[in-house]
């Protein structure tokens, strides 16, 4: 991983997307900062086109699209993107998204997650999901990495897809994920192709490995470095801060190369 004060202007000419994990990658101890939200408006305000890519629940990528700088939302792990269409707002479903026995097949991994793997619980925000579970093991409950395994072999069992994210194990049915439906709403929604010069992925743990192996512009905040052992896929830039610090200093550096 190269420092991020390595990148060039020339390597970074084409981009136009920046896309970004949430939590961890923007937050720091939950919080959205300051430093970190002024980071998107500055980045939005230079030209790019700032896009959130998160496990984060449909009612958050809702208020996300309508209140934070972003031209697009990429929700609950690729089951869906928010975006407008001119003054319209729009959803566009991954074709992957099941509809049959959904919430029926969730449930039973939900009660097979609280029962296998005591003290965790489902996440505060699963009220507002449509297409995944999402069960906590270090946002509201702090079990560590050991506890989101059994989590995910859990869920894995029963035949679902599991993702191990900075605080939750995000869980669902059908053959999607995150990269795959950015650069399926990028080609087919906006028209957008050589998607690996035009975009710029940040994130902060395993499950952003798919974004840093697809997107050769990856950053990883420092609070990757944890994780760099276990990773086969290493994001090509580090910053030096962590979280949303980390995340504005990039930005910061990506704003004076455009200039």
């Amino acid at each position: 991983m190269r420092p991020i004060s390595t990148l060039t202007a020339q390597e970074i000419s084409g981009v136009k997307y920046i896309l970004h994990d949430i939590d961890d990658t923007i937050t720091n101890d939950g919080k959205l900062l300051p430093e970190s939200y002024a980071a998107l408006w500055e980045l939005s305000r230079a030209g790019y086109k700032v896009i959130p890519v998160t496990g984060r629940p449909a009612g958050w990528c809702d208020l996300i699209l309508r209140e934070w700088p972003a031209a697009a939302v990429v929700g609950e792990n690729g089951a869906f993107v928010d975006y407008f269409d001119g003054a319209d707002k729009k959803r566009f479903f991954h074709p992957a998204v099941p509809r049959e026995r959904l919430s029926e097949k969730l449930a039973e991994i939900r009660d097979a997650c609280l029962t296998g793997v005591p003290g965790c619980r489902v996440s505060q925000d699963q009220h507002y999901r449509i297409c995944d579970l999402a069960i906590d093991f270090n946002e509201d409950v702090h079990l560590g990495l050991a506890a989101a395994e059994k989590i995910k072999a859990i869920c894995e069992a029963h035949g679902a897809i599991a993702k191990v994210s900075s605080i939750h194990v995000n869980t669902w049915f059908g053959d999607y994920s995150k990269v795959e439906m950015a650069c399926l709403f990028l080609r087919e929604v906006w028209g957008e192709d050589e998607l690996e010069k035009k975009v710029i992925f940040f994130g902060d743990s395993p499950n952003d490995e798919p974004m840093f192996a697809h997107f050769p512009l990856s950053v990883g905040v420092a609070n990757i470095k944890p994780f760099e052992s276990t990773l086969e896929h290493l994001p090509a830039f580090v910053t030096e801060g962590e979280g949303g610090i980390g995340f504005a200093e990039a930005a910061r550096l990506l704003t004076s190369l455009r200039k």
